[in-house]
């Protein structure tokens, strides 16, 4: 789960982006989309148990709790929350000169805060925008910038070296964060962990049953991590290595039936993160 480290001043914040984007960057290489470049997988195995605890005493627990909201709030959060996010994607989309997908976003966001009463109602999916979310890990990518070595972020999960800078630049350069007063940015930003709730008591059956059924939980998360970033990112065009031909397997699909979730027939790839109320 994400978290907006909105105590740490902006100034020191900065600096510290300087240091890790510098020192981040330079050990950032290219790897084949079927390899598993692991050279701290000693220390990422303890990362690892440190987040399974915290997630079996504080997350899964208090996602349960958040369950019971009745889902028409829980679903006008999430699109708060999927609002917030849009001016970051913008900017991202125009680092990476994509200049289209920055107008969809733009006008999404438009249309959501003008009609959907301040992003709470959806309606540019219901009227058929497209949606293009991004981050500034993507943008590397697109500057030529290799993934790096996995990485187990404490409190944050799976990443690599690139993502890991990305996300703390996304973090660092948000535009809601930087725009809003102290007090509307931490509303936002607690909006956004219980959006973040939402999602594990959405896909609790597969994150349980990754994260304490599996006979090495490190490894399957790192498998699935890497498989769908590099899909996300066009770097796979089918299976990653250990995985079958047959196209990508949706980490957090609902494993409560026995009918598998449908996929797109263009490319077999499932979102685990799809809104499931988008028609």
């Amino acid at each position: 789960m994400d978290l907006n480290i909105s105590f740490i001043s902006g100034q020191n914040l900065r600096r510290s982006l300087v240091v890790l984007v510098v020192a981040g960057l330079a050990g950032c290489g290219a790897a084949p989309s079927g390899d598993i470049n692991d050279p701290f997988e000693p220390a990422n195995r303890k990362v690892h148990a440190f987040n399974k605890g915290v997630d079996s005493a504080l997350l899964s627990p208090a996602s349960k709790g958040y369950g019971v909201v009745p889902e028409p709030v829980k679903r006008a959060v999430g699109n708060v929350a999927d609002t917030l996010d849009l001016p970051g994607d913008i900017a991202n989309n125009l680092l990476q000169l994509r200049l289209v997908k920055a107008a969809e976003n733009t006008l999404r966001l438009a249309t959501n805060l003008t009609f959907g009463l301040g992003g709470t109602i959806d309606v540019a999916s219901e009227l058929g925008l497209p949606e293009n979310p991004t981050d500034f890990g993507e943008t590397l990518h697109v500057w030529g910038v290799g993934e790096g070595p996995y990485l187990e972020v404490p409190l944050s999960g799976p990443s690599t070296v690139r993502d890991t800078v990305g996300s703390v630049v996304d973090l660092a350069l948000n535009p809601v964060r930087l725009a809003l007063p102290e007090k509307e940015a931490m509303a936002a930003t607690v909006l956004k962990v219980f959006s973040r709730l939402g999602d594990r008591d959405r896909f609790s059956n597969t994150v349980d049953s990754l994260l304490y059924d599996s006979a090495d939980s490190y490894a399957q998360a790192r498998l699935l991590y890497l498989q769908n970033r590099r899909f996300e990112l066009g770097q796979a065009s089918g299976a990653a290595a250990g995985t079958s031909d047959d196209g990508f397997i949706d980490p957090y699909a609902d494993t409560a039936t026995d009918t598998p979730a449908a996929a797109p027939a263009d490319d077999g790839f499932i979102d685990p993160y799809e809104d499931p109320y988008a028609e």
